[in-house]
């Protein structure tokens, strides 16, 4: 199987970029392990360029790292004795060869303003002066999403309005890892563990069962993920102590602001402040109900990543144990008598992608234009389908069981539909409901989905749009 996942839309907006007549100056970011350094490769497979990777060294290590790599690309054995003094001389060295179109892609470029916070400044001028003139295509890559978007796209920033385009680099989606796994079941159950980091999803072997990943993978002492939440979270966050708190009580089952700071103590403002931090890291997102506008104040939060939220929930309060090397007691008392419960709150999230993916393939009564869970006063509705001229709404709910009856599951979605105040009097109605497997399917009252029903939709979608 490839170890490249996906990322066509991404390449093709890079190739797109490449195949300008004009200089490029594209920012590409995302959290760590998501994969930039990896699609730079794939670009640079079919576009000429040089692939520049920062470390967190001082400036003059910076430099003599930059000059052997671009030595050694340019075959220059001139600048490979001298090298360059200063970021001046790596400038001028670019302009003097971006005559022919050339990439040039420095990674990890919050470590180099890290060591001098004038490089910013001295690109502007380069740009405006010089640079912009050549046929260059400058990529600035960084994991800190907070520091590369200060320094080149924020107002006060120096090299505000230079890009010409930015990639927001998002984990991969379900079906993307569905498509790698080709599994129904398998990659449900890998993907509500290790979610869409793909760091993450090449760490297992698909070849084995869950929990038997689950253990070496996740919870034994010597395996990389078995530290990297933590390592993630001290990278990003000066003082991570109430962040561990906040991301352990959300985990918990604790979406609202008061929960959470019954939960850990913590003051309204205080939790109001590390979780608009944890947004901006894309660590934790808001859920509002799909009926409701972005300013509603019925939010919720929830973590943005499988891996953290199994961390929080399995590794982190049996740290003491784990690291003794009881990684499958942990397993057979702790992880197992929960995982159906555990992957079932991350189940919805994932038929919502599959029905994102074939909206407008003809499968559903209608093609709608928002998605969302519902909730209020108690009640809630795992997926509302929205569409409007005419109004028209679909209701959903995802059961990772075995064995369900489908007439009971639309009789209670039949009770609450009335309660999603939308349109009520001049909408039509739909139901669904998605399943690992039925014991009855109620035909003719509604969608029942099995995981073989997906699967089919999966790969009747596929072929349409080959």
């Amino acid at each position: 199987m490839s170890t490249f996942i996906d990322r066509d839309r991404e390449l093709s907006h890079l190739h797109e970029r490449y195949r300008s007549d004009r200089a490029e100056f594209v920012v590409l970011y995302g959290r760590r392990r998501v994969g930039k350094s990896e699609l730079i490769d794939q670009f640079l497979r079919t576009a000429t360029g040089i692939h520049l990777v920062a470390r967190e060294e001082s400036k003059h290590l910076q430099l003599r790292r930059f000059s052997a790599d671009l030595s050694a690309y340019f075959k220059d054995s001139f600048l490979q004795k001298t090298g360059f003094s200063d970021w001046d001389s790596f400038f001028e060295y670019l302009i003097q060869h971006a005559d022919d179109r050339i990439v040039v892609a420095i990674d990890e470029f919050p470590y180099l303003i890290k060591e001098d916070p004038s490089l910013p400044s001295m690109l502007q001028d380069y740009w405006d002066r010089r640079l912009k003139e050549t046929r260059i295509v400058l990529i600035l890559s960084g994991s800190s999403i907070s520091m590369m978007e200060s320094a080149t796209m924020e107002y006060g920033s120096p090299l505000f309005g230079r890009r010409t385009g930015q990639i927001l680099l998002q984990p991969l989606r379900f079906i993307h890892v569905l498509e790698y796994l080709g599994d129904m079941k398998k990659a449900v159950e890998f993907y509500a563990v290790f979610g869409g980091t793909p760091a993450y999803i090449m760490a297992v072997d698909p070849e084995r069962d869950i929990m038997k990943n689950i253990e070496e993978k996740v919870m034994r002492e010597d395996s990389f993920l078995f530290r990297d939440v933590e390592f993630v979270l001290r990278a990003e966050l000066v003082e991570p102590r109430y962040y561990f708190s906040i991301l352990f009580s959300l985990a918990g089952g604790n979406h609202r602001i008061g929960l959470i700071c019954n939960d850990t103590g913590l003051s309204k403002s205080v939790v109001n402040k590390y979780l608009s931090i944890l947004i901006d890291l894309k660590l934790v997102h808001r859920r509002i109900p799909v009926t409701e506008g972005h300013r509603s104040r019925k939010g919720l939060y929830f973590l943005s990543d499988n891996l953290f939220d199994f961390w929080f929930s399995f590794v982190n309060p049996h740290l003491d144990m784990l690291e003794r090397g009881n990684a499958p007691l942990v397993v057979d008392q702790y992880v197992r008598p929960q995982f159906a419960r555990y992957v079932g709150k991350h189940f919805e999230e994932m038929v919502m992608d599959l029905l994102v993916h074939i909206n407008g393939d003809g499968f559903l009564p209608f093609v709608f234009t928002r998605i969302g869970s519902w909730w209020h006063r108690g009640e809630e509705i795992d997926i509302v389908c929205l569409a409007e001229n005419p109004h028209r709404i679909l209701f959903c709910e995802c059961k990772w069981q075995d064995g369900v009856d489908a007439a009971e599951v639309f009789a209670g979605l039949r009770r609450k539909a009335p309660l999603v105040s939308w349109h009520n009097d001049r909408r039509s109605e739909y139901f669904c409901v998605v399943a690992r497997s039925f014991s009855r399917r109620a035909e003719g009252e509604g969608i029942s989905l099995d995981l073989d029903d997906c699967a089919a939709l999966m790969e009747r979608g596929r072929r349409g749009r080959e």
